[in-house]
This record gives C-alpha cells, structure tokens and sequence, in this order.
C-alpha cells in the first residue's frame, strides 16, 4: 500500500497567473482566514527571506504575520500582495432579484 503524500500548495505556485488566481479564490470566500492561508503559501513558494527584503519586513514578522491565528495589520497584508507581484481589487457584488 502506497502512503499518502502530504500536499503542499506552495509547490503549485509557479506563476503570477497561479498565484493571482490562487488569491483570488481566497479572497471569495467568506473567511479571512483562508486569505491568510493563501497568502501563506505564496509566500513559501517565493522565499521568506526574498519576501522579506521586498517588504521591508523582517522574517520573523512575516512568520508571525502569517502563522495560523494571526491578525496582521491591513498595512501588513498590502505590502506582502505587493510583494508577491499581484494587485488588489474590487468589483461589485452581483445580487439577484
């Protein structure tokens, strides 16, 4: 019998393109949470030490920020999307009648 092999999104993460639509699905869902997971990811898949010099953070404030639980600051979370080469925006909510 063949052990499972663990999954790790990070190892997927091999283009802006990936990367965008990866936050994107995040972003639609309804838990903070979930964002900070992708954003997580993405981060691992980039290097937290390349991430780190271009966000001017340090790497063990962006641990931190990114660890499970945690509730960085929006400042914080603006400049890692920054960081990882894709951009924020907003569309509105399409409602039916």
């Amino acid at each position: 019998m063949n052990k499972p092999v663990p999954f790790d999104a990070a190892d997927y993460m091999d283009s802006e393109e990936v990367i965008s639509e990866y936050l994107n699905v995040a972003l639609a869902g309804e838990h903070p949470e979930l964002l900070m997971q992708a954003l997580a990811d993405v981060a691992k898949a980039r290097g937290m030490a390349q991430l780190a010099r271009d966000t001017g953070l340090g790497r063990e404030s962006l641990y931190k920020a990114l660890a499970p639980g945690a509730k960085p600051c929006f400042d914080t979370v603006l400049k890692l999307i920054r960081a990882l080469g894709v951009e924020l925006h907003t569309s509105p909510i399409t409602r039916e009648a």
